[in-house]
């Protein structure tokens, strides 16, 4: 088998032993594990594996009388709240035979339970599978424990995500100071790069030995030795973590193949993140849609549409949701692909093609239309489905992408959405101009407009603080200055802090994203006090964010300005990290890290120890 083919099977392959396990079984997964079946095949490929039925991994789950297994399927260290969770499903529950698949392997389970000596066997796994029998109520029931690193979510099978460390963040200036502060004064680090292992916290250490424990096990699958490279000291830290695994070392003895990996800090590069770049339907999709529960991946299509129903308060939230995620559909995994990669008006008319072509196969009466593709247009194409069974049960993924591409086309956060990409432009060739401060300033009457509602393209709170982070991701090397600028930029900074703190006293509900920021679930809880200092908290994260590539040469802007001929623009770090790569001459990069066998054997390099075969990137 070739690597490239490895890498696109080794994600379902990872769902092999669970499905070997859950025949006649109750199935509890977290949300992690959760999305990444999702995106290998979702809950149709337990219940053609056996599965009686899946549940939520919740301490208000449990089996039923006539349901004697189970099975567990958890991302995390089967210890405190996952144990307790796991017990409390068993004591409601009268299981005989309990499974747990857990994404963190033994050796790590070790180093949570602070036991820093390898032992022969796997005793953590061992002493759990006893107090599954303890909660079961007797000792003779069967418990089985073991590791399946069920992480990878592919949206293609080029692309793969893996959700369960979306909450791994790189770290910023902030995070040093925490750091320090738990260190004697002369042990203490100079800057980020100096960060070792062993100072993180241990959760962090462990999320971090879990992903190079699985991207080891994705190179063990596909016989592979590979090159760790590095760009940013938390990819530093996990290059060096995959490059001294114990497996690792073994495999690059005899793997029959060759590969390079890069990490790279995303925080290195927060503008192409944040930003509204116009030109892709997917994003505007992933954007606009409401977040598919439990997912960082994936959206919720509204299926109302498939239906005679019509929208009301009544028949709101009636209906399942549909998703992005087709694994059934060949034609709907290809038409996802081009939707993910072309351009909107490909995309859009590439939606339209495929809806005409199945409603000819069903014989349904499609008339046809050129022209600019609406919503409306697709819409009434969906429509066609509707009275026919089989014909939606045939094409149900395609119709999916179909309803995602119109919803998003047509919905009232749209205009919103474009008021953002045409600000950002302005902050761009404003950045050249002025400074920070200046730059910063053109955002506060947005922020103390008013609400009224009358115009869709006002923006939001969200949007608002998501454009700050677009500003001083890039403003850095922008506009430098020196003491007397950062007091006038500090002072605006505390304009806008103030202007915000209104802003948010005055919502009147919360979105996911400030529910997170503030803590709080309700603006009935968000007292000035406390909203206050949240925000200041946000403004020292920006300034990390602002300073993330202080310690980079070739890669140290992202920014390009005006040179009277040409407007300002925007240089992603990714496209000139993978410019530097393949460039012909294989020039010497000091801000790319060769990772030969961890941290003890670090090697700066150019790019001459890049492989021929081939290469992946991990923006972190």
């Amino acid at each position: 088998m070739l690597p490239t083919d490895g890498v696109m099977s080794f994600p379902g392959q990872t769902w092999e032993k669970v499905l070997s396990k859950v025949k006649k079984a109750v199935v509890f997964m977290d949300d992690r594990c959760s999305e990444s079946l999702h995106w290998n095949g979702g809950a149709a490929l337990l219940f053609e594996a056996g599965a009686r039925n899946i549940k939520q991994f919740s301490s208000f789950e449990a089996g039923g009388q006539n349901e004697p297994k189970a099975v567990f399927v958890v991302s995390t260290v089967l210890k405190g709240k996952t144990a307790d969770i796991i017990k409390d499903i068993i004591s409601f529950s009268h299981f005989q035979y309990c499974v747990v698949f857990t994404t963190v392997p033994h050796s790590i389970h070790l180093l949570a339970n602070n036991v820093t000596t390898d032992l022969e066997g796997n005793p953590v796994f061992d002493q759990f599978e006893e107090k599954l029998c303890e909660w079961m109520g007797d000792m003779n029931y069967t418990a089985e424990v073991m590791h399946a690193p069920v992480v990878f979510a592919p949206l293609t099978q080029q692309f793969h995500l893996l959700p369960a460390f979306s909450e791994i963040f790189p770290l910023l200036e902030v995070d040093l100071e925490a750091i320090n502060e738990k260190r004697p004064e002369k042990k203490r680090f100079g800057s980020l790069m100096d960060v070792d292992m062993h100072s993180l916290p241990p959760e962090l250490q462990i999320q971090i030995k879990s992903l190079a424990s699985a991207l080891s096990a994705l190179f063990e699958f596909i016989g592979t030795r590979e090159e760790s490279f590095s760009v940013g000291p938390m990819s530093r830290l996990i290059a060096g973590e995959l490059a001294s695994h114990p497996q690792a070392k073994n495999r690059r003895k005899s793997a029959p193949n060759k590969a390079s990996i890069v990490f790279i800090d995303r925080t290195l590069d927060l503008t192409g993140a944040v930003g509204h770049h116009g030109d892709n339907l997917v994003e505007k999709i992933l954007s606009v849609l409401p977040q598919l529960p439990g997912h960082v991946t994936d959206i919720q299509v509204d299926m109302l549409e498939l239906t005679h129903l019509k929208k009301t308060a009544d028949t709101k939230g009636i209906l399942a949701p549909g998703c992005l995620a087709q694994n059934q559909s060949a034609t709907a995994r290809l038409l996802w692909e081009t939707m993910l990669v072309a351009k909107q008006k490909e995309a859009v008319m590439e939606v339209r093609r495929q809806l005409v072509e199945a409603a000819s196969k069903e014989n349904l009466p499609i008339k046809m239309s050129l022209g600019r593709v609406t919503a409306e247009q697709l819409c009434s194409y969906v429509q066609l489905f509707r009275d026919s069974w089989g014909a939606l049960e045939s094409h149900s993924g395609v119709l999916q992408l179909g309803l995602a591409a119109a919803q998003a086309l047509r919905h009232p956060a749209l205009p919103r959405w474009d008021a953002c990409l045409a600000f950002e432009r302005l902050l761009l060739q404003a950045l050249g101009d002025s400074d920070l401060a200046e730059v910063l300033k053109q955002l506060l009457p947005i922020i103390k407009s008013s609400e009224s509602g009358t115009d869709s393209s006002e923006l939001s709170v969200d949007d608002l603080l998501v454009l700050l982070v677009y500003v001083y991701s890039v403003a850095k090397e922008a506009c430098p200055g020196g003491a007397d600028k950062e007091k006038h930029v500090e002072k605006v900074e505390n304009e806008l802090i103030g202007a915000l703190t209104l802003r948010l006293t005055r919502q009147t509900s919360l979105s996911p994203l400030l529910q997170e920021i503030t803590g709080v679930s309700g603006p009935e809880e968000l007292t000035v006090e406390h909203t206050h200092s949240v925000l200041e908290n946000m403004f020292e994260t920006l300034r990390g964010v602002s300073h993330a590539r202080d310690h980079l040469k070739n890669f140290s802007s992202v920014y390009t300005p005006s040179d009277g001929a040409h407007q300002a623009t925007y240089r992603p770090l990714l496209k000139q990290v993978l410019e530097e790569i393949f460039h012909p001459d294989r020039r010497e990069c000091p801000d790319v890290e060769h990772m030969s066998g961890g941290l003890t054997d670090l090697l700066k390099t150019g790019f001459s120890m890049f492989m021929k075969s081939f290469s992946c990137t991990v923006p972190l």
